[in-house]
Parts: structure tokens; sequence; C-alpha cells
């Protein structure tokens, strides 16, 4: 099974960039979207549909923005919507499909860069994240969470640590949280192939940061540690630019 997640910062927008024949070559049989900015009324979903995928979307309740959806060319046995806590789920941040053998959830994790409000926003998700998957593992225990976790885990993850050691997505209890998060039963499945530098998922607009590669990996198919005999290949895509994030690929058996 071949699995994308792709934060593509407006399914509208992506669209006009490209992404349709681009995702047509890809041959994936699930691809998690995040950021769709959209409803199904704003898009054709008939363009997914050629392709093979059945849709499944949870946008905002606020037109234009956040929103996770879920491409999948396999039946799914459920489609839960949300996390069922009503402040993320007003926001479209998760969605889950579940299969009899495992459930594969698009997660889209909040920003704290637009101010303190925001940031504390955040890791009251974070908190409550962590308690909905372990909760969840209780009776789905291989789970792969793949999205926007807005957060670098480690220096080797971000372009510059030593100046961004107080921004938002690189701060101690952020990345504390994600080592409890990996503690707790998960696989980084980028790091688990990979341990090099200098690959990132996400490039600021300014200053021709993509060109120079000075980003930051934020985006992760994390995988429950029972499904790691099962890990065949992670990758990041970064030759595609309908985003200022860029597809991460995970193959399992």
């Amino acid at each position: 099974m071949k699995i994308i997640s792709y934060n593509v910062n407006g399914i509208r927008s992506a669209i006009q960039k490209g992404i349709l024949p681009w995702l047509a070559s890809t041959n994936a049989d699930i691809v998690c979207l995040q950021e769709v900015k959209a409803s199904l009324d704003q898009i054709e979903k008939s363009v997914f549909e050629e392709m093979g995928y059945s849709v499944y979307w949870m946008p905002a309740e606020k037109r234009g923005y956040s929103g996770v959806g879920i491409l999948s060319k396999r039946k799914p046995d459920r489609v839960v919507y949300g996390c069922g806590i009503s402040k993320y789920d007003a926001e479209g941040r998760v969605l889950r499909i579940d299969f009899y053998d495992l459930s594969v959830v698009s997660a889209y994790f909040p920003s704290g860069s637009s101010g303190e409000d925001r940031q504390a926003f955040k890791m009251e998700w974070l908190a409550d994240f962590m308690k909905y998957t372990q909760n969840l593992k209780l009776t789905i225990p291989n789970l792969i969470i793949s999205g926007d976790y807005n957060i670098c885990h480690h220096p080797i993850d971000i372009h510059n640590p030593v100046s961004n050691k107080n921004s938002p997505g690189f701060l101690p209890e952020e990345r504390e949280w994600l080592t409890q998060f990996i503690g707790s039963g998960f696989i980084d499945t980028f790091r688990f192939f990979n341990p090099t530098p200098h690959h990132y998922t996400w490039w600021s607009y300014r200053a021709g940061a993509r060109k120079k590669n000075l980003g930051w990996r934020i985006d992760y198919h994390m995988a429950s540690v029972s499904l790691q005999k099962r890990l065949k290949r992670a990758a990041i895509l970064s030759q595609a630019l309908h985003s200022d994030h860029c597809p991460i690929l995970l193959e399992i058996e």
C-alpha cells in the first residue's frame, strides 16, 4: 500500500498548479490532504473519482480555512469525521478511515505562529490529541497518523536550529511533546529509514528559501510500532511544487 500525505495549502490553488496530473502519476492508494481550504461544493470531486478515488472530506466551518481530506482507492469499512472535540472539529483537523487491518488518519495540527492565543490553543490540542490517540489505540492498534504536525522534532529537522530556538514549531515544549508522542508507541517512519540531515517538508515563500533548501520537516507519517515489520519505504517528495509544503510518502506491506 502506498500512502501520500500532502499539505496542499488550498486544494483549488494546488489544482491550478498542476497537482492532478502529478497525483495520477503517483498511483497512490491513499492520499491524506491537509489545509484543503475548501468544502466539497467548491471543488469538482469527480476529478479525483476519475482516478479511482473515493473522496472523504472534513472542511472547517470557516470558509477558506484549514480542513482535511482523504482520497482512497480502497473502500474503508468505516469513515470517522473529526476527533469528537468540537473546538477542533469546527476547524476540520482530523479525519479517519478504518480498514480491517489498520486505520489511516489525516491530521492538521494547529500552528502557534500567529500569536500567544493560538500557541495556547496548539498546546491544548497537543494534550488532547495525545489522549485521543492513546484511547484510539485501545481498539485500533494499527494506526498511521499522517499530516502536518507543525513541529520540528530535532535540530536535524530544521535548517537553523539556533536562530529558531524560540520559534513556534520548534519550541522545547512542542519538541518534548513529540518525543513523548513517539514514545507512546509510534514510529517516525521517515527517520526509521533515513537518519541524514537537510530533508525538509516546508519552506517559507520568502527569500528563496526553497531554492536554498532552508526548510523545516514538520510533516510526518507516524505509524504504530505494531506496524514496524510492514514498513517498506518512506520518502520526502520535494520535487512536487504545488504548495509551500511538499508531499511525503509511506509504503507498507
